[in-house]
């Protein structure tokens, strides 16, 4: 059987953290691509996915902390990981110049994550082989 041929992938991740699987089956699928050596060209973060990115997320110390597992990941394998900025606005999530812009008295933005624009996903999908998608669900 011939190897299959490697892929540039986009991952979208709709779903948050703790009230769906999408980014626990993302993270496991992105895991497999790079052990495969694929490349993933980057994790965009979309409506509830952008509860990825929070630096303020604490869940129980018994459970997985999702957030940092995904920072981690990104860090380790020098992967862009952008959170929708309409999405993290409405939803509270602020990065440094949000929280100045806004005048707002903190921000809350997980490195190495960054919040960007639509254009950041269209760029990528244009340069990616596929384009998978984590919903929740829902």
């Amino acid at each position: 059987m011939a190897d299959s041929p490697l892929q540039n992938f986009t991952l979208v991740i709709t779903g948050a953290p703790y009230s769906s699987q999408a980014p626990q089956t993302a993270l496991a699928f992105a895991r497999a691509a790079i052990a495969g050596g694929h490349i993933l060209d980057r994790v965009f973060l979309y409506g509830d996915g952008v509860h990825l990115a929070s630096s303020l997320s604490t869940p129980p110390p018994d459970e997985t902390h999702w957030p940092k597992e995904w920072a981690g990941f990104l860090e380790q394998n020098a992967v862009p990981g952008s959170a929708c900025i309409a999405s993290a606005l409405r939803r509270g999530l602020i990065d440094s110049s949000e929280q100045q812009r806004y005048q707002l008295p903190a921000s809350n933005l997980l490195e190495p994550f960054i919040i960007a624009g639509l254009g950041e996903w269209v760029e990528s999908t244009v340069a990616s082989s596929r384009v998978i998608y984590f919903h929740s669900g829902a």
